[in-house]
Formats: structure tokens, sequence, C-alpha cells
């Protein structure tokens, strides 16, 4: 799917080049989620052991969404960025999230991994985004 130029802004840390890609790649997996009906919740949420990039909720379900962002053809491909320790981040992370915010306690919960590409232009505009619900499980970790 295609999308258009996004406004690409850099994260408080992380690399300055990579960074306006990772936000533009954010930017858009959001955009998609609220066409789909979904209600963003957080965005970034960190804990001191990990990071979720995207909280959302739709339909009583709340999806822990991991988003890789690549240029188009990068040497490592995003599906292979996402390991089992940082599945097992996100999932620690989202524990802690649920911890924290307990009017979510009672919902179903799944995790999501969303995968974006883009331009290498210093503004990335998006060419693809490919989003799959319950990327991973805990099962997956064993």
């Amino acid at each position: 799917m295609s999308r258009g130029l996004k406004n690409a802004g850099e994260k408080a840390c992380g690399n300055k080049i990579s960074a306006p890609r990772g936000k533009a790649g954010e930017n858009a997996v959001c955009d998609h989620l609220k066409k789909q009906g979904s209600t963003i919740i957080k965005r970034n949420y960190r804990t001191k052991g990990g990071e979720i990039d995207i909280i959302s909720e739709k339909d009583g379900c709340i999806a822990f969404t991991e988003v890789k962002t690549r240029k188009f053809d990068p040497m490592i491909k995003g599906s292979e960025a996402i390991t089992k320790a940082k599945m097992r981040r996100i999932i620690n992370t989202s524990e802690l999230f649920i911890a924290n915010n307990p009017q979510y306690k009672d919902r179903k919960r799944r995790f999501d991994a969303a995968f974006v590409t883009v331009t290498t232009d210093k503004l990335p505009q998006i060419l693809d985004i490919e989003y799959y619900k319950g990327y991973f499980t805990l099962a997956d970790l064993e």
C-alpha cells in the first residue's frame, strides 16, 4: 500500500539518521491503525526494561505493536530485527503497562508487528506497510 509524505521528527535518543525514518514509519502505522478503527492509547511507552512503539485498542483487544522501518532494499529485513530477546522485552514491558494501567487488565492482548518501507530521502516517504496481527506470542519464546 502506498502512502504520501509523512512529517518525520527526531526521537530524543538514537541514531540521528534513522530517527526520522523510524518516526515516519510509526506515524504511518498509527494512521493505518486509526483507519482500521483502532484507538491509539500510547506511543513509545518506555520502561527501564524496554519500549513498545504503539499500544492501541480495537474491539476490546489491546495490541502492542513493534514497528520496524527500513529503507527500500535494506541489508537486514525488519523481521530479522525482532529477535526472541526483543519479543521477551516487549512482553515484559506490556505486563508493566497493564500493571500501571489497570483499566486494561481484563482486555485481550495481542503482539503485532509492522514492517514499513520508506525512501532514503531526508524526509522519508512511505512506500509500503505490512501489518501482522498476532506476529508473536508467549509460546514463541519457549
